[in-house]
Parts: structure tokens; sequence; C-alpha cells
């Protein structure tokens, strides 16, 4: 929710009408206060205490954010108000007395050394400390003279805002906060830590499924084909139908062997066998290659 006490008059931004309260799941959760040239203390408290009164009583924030503009004292460059700075800090002294936490932000003021007294005076306030009216010696002391003082006195400028415009405003605003449904009352509590997930040890993980920096297998695609298939296919099983024919063929030699075993080896090389092939196929194409050695004439 938003509640805004300023000047309203036909310039830019052109906003801050006391009809705009809002939008739809919004609505009557802005609130506008404007106000005309020349406001003086009890006019503004006029508005102020029992407007946010009925938003503390029918919102009930849960913290708030208060912006302590000082545009609105007496004799500001820009500001048209009236306010004297002990009627400006009243404003922070009503919230402090609801007892939520608080946020005191700046906001405008363009004569600076009021600016100065105006927050210095709040600071105080918000501590509930009282502050001395009559500035100590520092670094900047001739720039309050000639009176030297923590307060201003307000000037006797017109109130254009007339008793009848400020009813009216009251009760239009109380009547929109009349139509939001009353908050319930939360306690506060301290917020739960964050849950902390424990970090994975890299000591407790298996030994087998760590990754060794130094080990040549660094991924499964380069693991070397086990023996045992490369067996099977220089290897296979011999059928009883395709054993030798006689006994002469045996005979041959050890040079004649070698010359089989060596083509073997290089038709395997050159043409490797699938896994999932049948064998008899290695042994038809190696037994034609191997079948015609070329023997010396006697």
């Amino acid at each position: 929710m938003t509640v805004s006490f300023h000047k309203f008059g036909d310039y830019f931004p052109g906003t801050g009408d006391i009809r705009d309260i809002g939008y739809s799941k919004g609505k009557y959760y802005s609130l506008n206060v404007p106000l005309d040239d020349g406001i003086d203390d009890e006019s503004y408290h006029f508005l102020f205490k029992p407007i946010i009164g009925k938003v503390m009583e029918v919102f009930k924030p849960g913290a708030v954010v208060l912006q302590c503009g000082a545009d609105s004292l007496s004799g500001d460059r820009l500001g048209c108000f009236n306010l004297s700075i002990k009627g400006h800090a009243e404003c922070v002294k009503f919230m402090r007395s609801f007892n939520v936490p608080l946020l005191l932000l700046g906001g405008g003021g363009y004569t600076i050394r009021n600016v100065a007294r105006c927050w210095c005076y709040e600071t105080g306030v918000a501590l509930g400390t009282e502050v001395d009216d009559q500035l100590p010696q520092h670094e900047y002391y001739e720039y309050f003279g000639p009176d030297y003082t923590l307060h201003v006195a307000p000037s006797n400028m017109e109130n254009k805002n007339t008793r009848q415009l400020l009813e009216e405003i009251r009760n239009n605003l109380l009547d929109n906060l009349s139509k939001l449904q009353h908050a319930p009352s939360v306690q506060f509590q301290e917020r739960p830590p964050d849950t902390e997930l424990p970090e994975a040890d890299e000591d407790q993980d298996d030994a087998d499924e760590r990754w060794d920096p130094e080990s040549d297998m660094e991924v499964d695609e380069k693991r070397p084909i086990p023996s045992r298939v490369k067996r099977e296919a220089i290897e296979p099983e011999r059928k009883d139908s395709e054993a030798p024919k006689g006994t002469a063929e045996q005979a041959r030699g050890f040079d004649n062997m070698a010359t089989n075993e060596t083509l073997i080896t290089k038709s395997v090389d050159v043409r490797p066998m699938a896994i999932d092939e049948p064998t008899v196929k290695v042994e038809q194409e190696t037994s034609n290659k191997a079948s015609d050695p070329i023997y010396p004439k006697s």
C-alpha cells in the first residue's frame, strides 16, 4: 500500500488525484492526499493522523518506509507549503508510536540549511533524543545565520486548504479504507536458517569408479578389444566334416605351415571380421587362399 501527501495541480506528470485508488486487485491500495498551497502544521496533522491511523488498523503493515521530503517546510525555494520543522517531525513521532519496523528516507528539499536542520531534528526524534535548539560550533556554522538555531518559524503565507476541503478529503479516503478487509494479525517470528546440503566427499567414493588422471583409458570407447574375441576370429572352431583328408598333407614340412599361417594372418588384418558373423566364413576364405601354395618342382 502507498500513501502520498503532496501538492496537486495541473502540471507534469498529472498523477496524484484523490480518485487514483489503484486497479484490479490493487484497488483501494493506493491513497493520494492532494494538498493546496500554504498548508500549515494543524491542517496537515488533521489529515495525516486519522488517515495513517486507519491504514495501520486495516492494512496492518509488517514494516513502514517513510520518506521525509523537506520541500514541504516553510521557506523552501521550490516548495509551497508552510510546515515547521517540529510539525514535520511530528509525523515521524506518530509513526514510531505504532511500534513497527520503520525505515526513514530523505527526499526533496531545496533550501539546504533547512534540510539539514530538519533531518538532524528528525534523527533525534527517531532515536528518542531531544536535540538542543542552539547549534554548536562546527565547520558549516556560518551557513545557519543570522540566528544559528535549529528550528525555523513558519511564515504568514495564506493557507488555501479550507476546513471544508480538508474534511472532504479525509472522509473520502477513510471511506475507501473501510472497503478493505481487515488484515489478520501475524506475530513476528524468527526466520529459520536455510537448509545446507552436505558437500560430497571424494574420499568416500568407490575407488573403482573414481577417474585416474594417469590412466590411459579415459573413456570407454578407447578400451582395447578383449583378446578372447581375436582368438575366436583367428582360431575358429573346426567341424568334423572339414578335418584333414590325409597324412600326406600333414607332413609337408614346417616351411609350408609357416606360409599358411602368414597368409591367414594377413587375411584377418586386411578384412577384419565382425563379432556376430559366423566363424565358418573365415575358415572358408583362409582355406581358399592357403590351398594353392607354390612348391618347387623336383
